[in-house]
């Protein structure tokens, strides 16, 4: 069997599973990620000859169908959100992004540091690209299609789904620092790059991440809604497509210009939202955007199976799993829980918001996109390939068997109480 003939049966598999999981495993403490993954690491052990995806040999292909995921997810979950934009209707979202990621990072840096014994830069490369809530595994705790009730934009739901939108385009800024400091020539100042990361990698790419998502958003909202010619009154026609075209469009346009991608999509997603909140086509392009996802997702996470059972775990380290562990149990919770001190979320909403920061495909793009960048971590690649995959397949089994049933209980205990908690 070769390379190709597995991937039109990963394609094919995923493709009937995608369609039917989501219904069998409905209120169940189970999750599609869960099963495509075991699926993959059955496949794996099997007395058939089936190739493994080993991302070190297929970068380039990892970073782009990672990648690809990624921004189609990132387009679903600023459709699917409601809310206006604002300093305090979003105050949950800015705590877990200008509090909660850096004090992941942070953490996470000292931990490899220190349990590894790597030097700063591998260090802060594994922190930074271990550290964005995912917004392609959430699927239990985010918000679900676009709607106008108030159920669905609950405090936790809406904070993990617009963290997860926007922490994937604002964690690239420390994935550059770490490519900046791993460059910095031996024998001089390990600062003199901070500068210009601080102008270029953070103020003006998230600028212009920020400045074509909502010029995209607005024009492309005019045309739906607005045009004059019914042919570019894409609402009326309710295509689902255009949603591809939009993000690929976003995604692109901003890239060009040396922004962030991930950012630009999301802000397009939401600015596209404000446009029309109440209008029917915002469900149209979210259940396509959601189907390309759970295609691809099941694609991915069934091949990520198979190299976990192949290559990963019989080269995983006691502390390696002890990394994973610590930020999965330890690290973003806490740091989840203290940027979300003082703010709307009552105690139970805070807990649960600190607790499910998933981690997944987006970590996967990090890795795979920096290693194709720089040779610098050329000698950590594999233990970063197992320490971040452990992380994942860690992720989706502890959130994904526990979301649904906290996510339940959390729904009834909201709808007992007279008052938050």
């Amino acid at each position: 069997m070769t390379l190709s003939d597995a991937v039109y049966l990963a394609l094919g598999i995923g493709a009937l599973g995608a369609a039917v999981l989501p219904r069998l495993i409905f209120r169940r403490p189970l999750s599609m990620p869960m099963v495509f993954l075991a699926a993959g690491a059955l496949v794996a052990v099997l007395p058939v000859s089936v190739p493994v995806v080993d991302p070190q040999r297929q970068r380039l292909w990892v970073e782009h169908a990672t990648e690809m995921c990624v921004i189609v997810s990132l387009m679903g979950a600023g459709l699917a959100l409601n809310r206006p934009v604002g300093w305090r209707s979003w105050s949950g979202t800015w705590r877990l992004l200008g509090i909660s990621l850096p004090v992941t990072i942070a953490g996470m840096t000292v931990i490899a540091a220190f349990v590894l014994d790597w030097p700063l830069a591998p260090a802060l490369l594994l922190a930074a690209v271990l550290s964005p809530t995912d917004p392609v595994l959430a699927a239990e705790v985010r918000v679900g299609e676009p709607t106008d009730e108030d159920d669905d934009e609950d405090e936790v739901r809406f904070c993990l789904t617009s963290e997860a939108g926007l922490n994937d385009g604002l964690a690239f800024p420390f994935v550059l620092a770490a490519l900046a400091l791993a460059a910095v020539p031996a024998g001089e100042s390990a600062t003199a790059w901070i500068t210009d990361w601080l102008l270029i990698d953070v103020l003006a790419r998230i600028a212009v991440g920020v400045a074509v998502g909502v010029l995209t958003g607005w024009l492309l909202g005019l045309m739906f809604f607005r045009a004059r010619p019914s042919a570019l009154r894409l609402s009326e026609h309710m295509e689902g497509f255009v949603a591809l075209g939009t993000t690929f469009t976003a995604y692109g346009a901003t890239e060009l210009l040396q922004g962030y991608g991930f950012l630009a999509v999301f802000v397009t997603a939401c600015t596209i939202r404000a446009a029309e909140r109440s209008h029917g086509y915002h469900k149209v392009l979210h259940e396509f955007t959601e189907q390309i996802e759970r295609l691809l997702t099941s694609f991915l996470l069934f091949l990520l199976g198979g190299y976990l059972l192949a290559d990963a775990l019989p080269s995983l380290t006691w502390q390696q799993a002890v990394v994973a562990l610590l930020l999965v149990l330890v690290v973003r919770p806490a740091a989840g829980w203290a940027g979300l001190l003082g703010g709307p979320a009552g105690r139970r909403e805070r807990l649960v918001t600190a607790v499910f920061g998933i981690r997944g495909i987006g970590s996967l793009f990090y890795l795979a996109y920096v290693l194709g960048h720089s040779d610098h971590f050329a000698p950590y690649q594999q233990q970063l390939w197992t320490i971040i995959t452990f992380t994942v397949m860690l992720s989706v089994l502890v959130h994904g068997a526990t979301a649904t049933p906290v996510i339940r209980r959390l729904d009834r205990l909201r709808d007992t109480s007279p008052t938050p908690p």
